[in-house]
């Protein structure tokens, strides 16, 4: 896949610049162009129709060298599967080949000011007006939302939680740019203002009552399955600029490898990304096949790769000293990202308390 070795390529040179400034338009139309924002959708919908096993790989590539141009695979793919498993087939028809062509980009704005992991008590609202809705409600942390042309967006009708399409450019949405969060700096994120939104009832996706439960959770799973494979993909990373620099830094005259206490910090830390990708690997297998327990498995994945990522970069940063605090290095951006991936998408919390009551229950032998 040319386009992705291309796009890998040029990660490894500008990653830290894009963490700064924001990932450029032109990267996002090349990734677009390299068919990164329809990896697993089905040809019919000019998508490249990868398995998950594949599309799990470009996820672990690009998240090895930077984790703002794996969020763009991420949230457009989360948008897509959404659309894609709910939506209608008119919705499909009209929306799936602009998206997964990256002819539109798309932004998934379900976090508030009082709703974070309890998406249940989003606050915007969908208010009915003929045959239209009007939205009103502020959106935080919208990955992308700078450079979003529609967003999925998640509130609250008298029929329950719903999800709708809501596009940048009408009238009443304000989009406020954010700079400076602790990780994900080239991810364009905006906080999202809608000021009494109108948008058409044909842009509501599935029936109310059907957001969070069936439209979120679908654009969720896949949310994790990605971050789980971009997660293995930092670790991996990180483990191999500690190997490289542990095995040629000399202090005195003893080589860093030959201390006992790195050795170790690197022996527990290649088990640790083994034992996350393996997850991911079997996260892979039961999504190809269709499985009951992949929704548990991405979970599982999703916990151990983001704490996989955690260990290692906080191992890579500590092993690589001043070198790993550096503007340019590596383990130290990611350190900063990986905190992240431990929150968004499902909190280490939440998981523990998922895995632990999916196992209780008998769901594991």
């Amino acid at each position: 896949m040319i386009g992705i070795d291309t796009l890998v390529a040029a990660a490894e040179t500008d990653a830290v610049a894009w963490d700064e400034s924001g990932l450029p338009t032109e990267v996002i139309d090349a990734a677009a162009r390299a068919g990164v924002l329809g990896l697993d959708r089905a040809p019919a919908c000019k998508g490249l129709g990868l398995s998950a096993a594949e599309l799990g790989s470009v996820a672990e590539r690009l998240g090895a060298v930077c984790t703002s141009l794996r969020s763009l695979l991420t949230v457009q793919g989360m948008v897509n599967a959404a659309l894609d498993r709910w939506g209608s087939a008119e919705q499909r028809e009209e929306w799936l080949p602009v998206l997964t062509t990256g002819e539109l980009l798309a932004g998934f704005a379900a976090t508030e000011a009082g709703a974070g992991t309890e998406l249940s008590c989003v606050a915007t609202t969908f208010d009915p007006a003929g045959s239209d809705y009007r939205v009103s409600g502020r959106k935080l942390w919208v990955t992308y939302g700078q450079v979003a042309d529609v967003l999925l967006v998640l509130g609250q009708t008298s029929g329950g939680l719903t999800t709708a399409l809501v596009e940048t450019s009408s009238p009443g949405v304000t989009v406020e740019p954010v700079h400076g969060q602790l990780g994900m700096r080239g991810t364009r994120v905006a906080h999202i203002e809608l000021d009494n939104v109108s948008i058409p009832a044909t842009h509501v996706i599935a029936p109310p009552g059907f957001g969070l439960s069936h439209v979120t959770g679908t654009a969720l799973d896949h949310g994790r399955y990605t971050i789980a494979w971009g997660c293995a993909g930092m670790a991996r990373a990180c483990l191999a600029d500690a190997v490289a620099h542990a095995a040629t830094r000399v202090q005195g005259t003893a080589v860093l490898s030959e201390q006992d206490a790195v050795r170790s910090m690197i022996g527990r830390g290649w088990v640790e990304v083994a034992g996350a990708r393996a997850l991911c690997e079997r996260a892979a297998q039961e999504r190809d096949a269709r499985e009951h327990t992949a929704l548990f498995t991405t979970v599982a994945a999703k916990y151990a790769a983001a704490r996989a990522a955690v260990t290692l970069s906080q191992q890579g940063v500590q092993i690589l000293g001043a070198t790993g605090c550096a503007g340019d290095s590596r383990v130290g951006r990611f350190f900063r990202d990986a905190k992240v991936m431990q929150i968004i998408e499902g909190a280490t919390e939440v998981a523990e308390l998922q895995i632990g009551e999916y196992v209780l229950a008998g769901g594991v032998r």
